[in-house]
């Protein structure tokens, strides 16, 4: 019975002594992956200015637009693997229901393309929170990343560390994301792309919630697909690209310059893929689009059953109904107008925005600046960092020590 104590009793004291351990070398790699700038974030400013900026100044229309699948999983090695399907697979399925572009974006890797070779895209994010951003165009991928993002500041270190060696970083699903409410949203900057919601409901209010603020975005639909074998998850939500071809340089030009819109559309067939094939080649599409002294304006192949114009903080500022031509003359208190459209069958349109800026003193709303390092919270937030980290070592070192005089 005594000896039967004594064994239980050291049992419980290593327990303890590798919970504590593992409690501590934890700690200290969250504290040690939160170092990070500090910044001081401008008040949110709705858009202003003499001039609009139209994201479509650059559509030629004898390309017409490529619908693009920019958010895809693949099979990959290890124990993280989220899709059971090859790049050939998912391609192929993707072409056959009218696609013309499929990008792999497989998380924290680059992944071979099955025509195109190795095109440099990922979607980074080790953290707990799924704060993830797909990176174009960045050689390798960066090891950096909060595992607990608590602060404003590091999500946006983390975006400025990306967008350093990159083509373009998208910001995805902002909705599934935790810690991204509006008060975050208006403040971050520094990334291009806001993946559209995949819940209807919500009516994209995260992208209103940046626009609203004066950070100046466009916004791409994406299935985030890893199911290829659900007819549900696959061809619901694309990006209509006005680019002159599929290669890699021409969709990363397209994004960076706007001339593109997102696609939202039902799961024809509910499950029936001869259906879904035959159905995804005739979605709806812009015709023209653009603005002329003011006025915005859209046509579509086929009419809509109502093109709704919203504005700041997502008031709708016009309604058209059963046309396949809107238009909407932007007043002088409108900061941004976006357009929706919805059709017949349940597809649905969303262009990017058309906002307001003085092109006197920028290029586009991209320009503005919307904040800046804080050089002395900085030194003090890294400074208590490094306090914390210490004394979180000689705490773990006396477990250590510990640990050795209880095994002698």
């Amino acid at each position: 019975m005594k000896w039967a104590l004594i064994v239980a009793t050291r049992c419980i004291h290593i327990g303890i002594m590798v919970l504590l351990s593992l409690t501590l070398v934890l700690t200290m790699l969250v504290v040690v992956s939160s170092a990070s700038l500090v910044y001081d974030f401008a008040l949110p400013q709705p858009f202003s200015g003499p001039d609009i900026f139209d994201p479509y100044r650059n559509v030629d229309t004898t390309l017409g637009w490529k619908r693009a699948a920019l958010h895809t999983h693949s099979r990959v090695e290890g124990i993280f693997n989220e899709c059971d399907f090859t790049p050939r697979q998912i391609t192929d399925r993707y072409r056959e229901l009218g696609y013309d572009v499929v990008h792999f974006s497989n998380h924290n890797e680059h992944t071979e393309h099955p025509t195109e070779g190795h095109v440099a895209i990922y979607e980074h994010g080790y953290n707990i929170a799924k704060l993830h951003m797909n990176v174009y165009g960045s050689d390798d991928v960066m090891s950096y990343d909060p595992i607990i993002p608590i602060f404003d500041f590091q999500r946006q270190f983390k975006l400025e560390l990306l967008a350093k060696d990159a083509d373009l970083v998208q910001l995805n699903h902002p909705g599934r994301t935790k810690g991204l409410d509006k008060e975050t949203l208006q403040r971050l900057g520094g990334y291009r792309v806001i993946e559209l919601s995949n819940i209807i409901s919500r009516n994209q209010e995260e992208w209103d919630w940046a626009l609203s603020a004066g950070r100046y975005v466009f916004a791409v639909y994406t299935d985030d697909m890893h199911f290829l074998d659900c007819s549900y998850a696959v061809a619901r939500r694309s990006t209509m690209l006005n680019t002159p071809s599929e290669s890699y340089e021409d969709v990363v030009a397209t994004l960076n310059d706007g001339a593109y819109y997102s696609l939202y559309t039902p799961d024809y067939g509910g499950g029936n893929w001869d259906i879904k094939r035959d159905m995804n080649p005739a979605v709806p599409r812009i015709r023209t689009i653009g603005e002329s002294c003011g006025e915005i304006y859209v046509t579509f192949t086929e009419p809509a059953d109502s093109v709704c114009f919203t504005g700041q903080n997502q008031r709708v500022l016009h309604t058209a109904y059963g046309c396949d031509s809107a238009s909407y003359v932007m007043a002088d208190e409108d900061s941004y107008a976006r357009i929706t459209a919805y059709f017949a069958d349940g597809e649905r349109i969303y262009t990017n925005a058309f906002a307001r800026y003085d092109a006197a003193k920028m290029d586009s709303p991209f320009d503005a600046e919307h904040y800046s390092v804080n050089v002395w919270l900085t030194i003090l937030y890294n400074l208590a960092l490094l306090v914390i980290v210490t004394l979180l070592g000689v705490a773990l070192y006396k477990v250590l020590r510990r640990w050795e005089s209880f095994k002698n």
